[in-house]
């Protein structure tokens, strides 16, 4: 009987804070929130932890590590009063509770525990074409599937997959004012950082797949 490489006490706390991560999201978001990328390989990286499988692990650290990096400076700059890219804004907004703004600071730790997972199950090489096409269906899924925007959100203040269809003048998750840019193949907002070309699962994934340990 192989020895489990991931405690279980690490795979029973993943699997508390999505219970309760999740029918809170559900409620106050909506579950359009789950296109995100960051959210999506949240639940990955618990399936991950539970299956100990080196695949799902290396998907989300090529996918969302450097993403996440962006979420951290932003969210450090808002801390600090300077606004960024206002893409962690709706972390002070005070219309949100602030439990429900606490979840969302797993934006910050849940590099960390890649990086710790990686380290103790490998890196999976075919992670980068894995998590390209997982990106382009979440992609598309957002693209075709959310219209109108809308009615996408009930709350103004929640966070936005508005950026397919169009570019917040703040450039943050609100919803608020908008304005036409592009066509809804043009960009997509499904991550962890402002804009999303179509080729940008690709391209923001492969300078993480070229770093991780062997």
């Amino acid at each position: 009987m192989s020895r489990c490489k991931i405690p279980l006490a690490a795979k029973v706390a993943g699997a508390a804070f999505l219970a309760v991560l999740i029918p809170i999201y559900l409620h106050t978001y909506g579950p359009a929130n789950f296109l995100w990328f960051c959210d999506t390989a949240l639940i990955l990286t618990v399936a991950g932890m539970w299956l100990e499988s080196s695949l799902l692990i290396s998907m989300c650290a090529v996918g969302i590590l450097l993403p996440q990096g962006l979420w951290l400076v932003d969210c450090g700059g808002n801390l600090l009063g300077f606004h960024l890219i206002g893409l962690t804004n709706y972390m002070f907004d005070r219309q949100l509770p602030l439990f429900t703004r606490g979840l969302s600071l797993f934006h910050g730790w849940l590099p960390l525990l890649l990086v710790w997972l990686l380290f103790r199950l490998g890196y999976d090489k075919r992670a980068l074409f894995a998590w390209t096409g997982l990106a382009a269906g979440l992609v598309l899924s957002a693209t075709f599937l959310l219209r109108p925007p809308a009615r996408i959100w009930p709350i103004p203040t929640s966070p936005s997959i508005l950026i397919i269809f169009t570019v917040s003048t703040t450039g943050s998750r609100n919803t608020g004012s908008t304005k036409t840019f592009m066509s809804s193949c043009g960009w997509a907002d499904c991550g962890s950082s402002s804009f999303f070309p179509p080729t940008w699962p690709c391209a923001e994934s492969s300078p993480c797949h070229r770093q991780r340990p062997a």
